[in-house]
């Protein structure tokens, strides 16, 4: 994977939301056996954006901008 880690506060706001929001309202992501709301859900993301527990990733091959947990196995030990 030709990936670039994207700081998210190097993100303007408009497309930081717009980010967060694809991520959250994609069909395959799931929270878990409760139901949260949207609010909930995008306050989550944000957080973990924010305490570097989750981070922005940038795919050159496709083109796309994704957010991983840091430890998500697809991208553990790419970004020191």
């Amino acid at each position: 994977m030709a990936a670039v880690k994207i700081p998210h506060d190097q993100l303007s706001s408009e497309a930081l939301a717009g980010l967060v929001e694809e991520f959250v309202t994609r069909e395959s992501t799931d929270y878990g056996a409760v139901e949260l709301t949207l609010e909930t859900k995008l306050g989550q993301v944000y957080k973990q954006l924010k305490s570097g527990n989750a981070f922005i990733v940038f795919d050159e091959a496709s083109e796309t901008c994704n957010i991983f947990n840091k430890e998500d196995p697809r991208i553990k030990g790419l970004f020191c």
